[in-house]
C-alpha cells in the first residue's frame, strides 16, 4: 500500500491505536527519516486527546533510547534502538523483563529475537514520489489479520 500524505498516516496511527491493549507490542521499521518517530507521534498524541489528557511533544528517543508516557488505562513505552550494536546492549535495557501492562512501541528492532504474541510489525520504505511512503503491515495473534486501512 501507499500512503500518500501526513493526513493518510496519522489516519493509519488513529486506526492501530483504536486496537492498541496492554502489553501489546508494535515494531516500526524503515530507513532514517521514513516516519517512524511521525507515525509514533500522531498515535500517541490521539491516544492522549481520546482520555482528555493534553497532547505532549513526542521526541524521537535515538539518544534516550527510551520516552515513557503515563496515560490514564497504562504506559506506552517508546524505544529507538538504531545506536545498539548488539543483543547484550538490548538485554540491559531488559525491555520485555518487565511485567508492567505497558504498550511498546520500538523502532528500529532487529536485534530482537524473542517472539511477541500480540505484535504488529509496520514496514516504512520510501516510495517513488517524496512525499510517499511504502507501507507493509504484518501481525501476530490479535494483530494476525489487522488490514484497516
Amino acid at each position: 500500500m501507499i500512503i500518500k500524505s501526513l493526513d493518510q498516516l496519522n489516519s493509519l496511527s488513529e486506526k492501530v491505536a483504536d486496537h492498541l491493549k496492554e502489553k501489546d507490542c508494535i515494531f516500526l521499521t524503515g530507513e532514517i527519516g521514513v516516519g517512524k518517530t511521525t507515525f509514533t507521534r500522531y498515535l500517541i498524541n490521539y491516544l492522549q486527546k481520546k482520555e482528555g489528557s493534553k497532547a505532549t511533544e513526542v521526541l524521537s528517543p535515538t539518544f534516550n533510547l527510551l520516552y515513557e508516557y503515563d496515560l490514564k488505562k497504562y504506559k506506552i513505552m517508546h524505544y529507538d534502538l538504531y545506536r545498539l550494536k548488539n543483543e547484550k546492549e538490548l538485554n540491559n535495557l531488559g525491555i520485555f523483563q518487565e511485567n508492567e501492562n505497558a504498550i511498546k512501541i520500538i523502532e528500529w528492532p532487529s536485534l530482537i529475537k524473542i517472539h511477541k504474541s500480540d505484535k504488529l510489525e509496520i514496514h516504512l520504505d520510501y516510495a517513488q514520489h517524496d512525499n510517499e511512503r511504502k507501507l507493509k503491515l504484518l501481525g501476530t495473534g490479535k494483530w494476525k489479520d489487522f488490514n484497516e486501512l
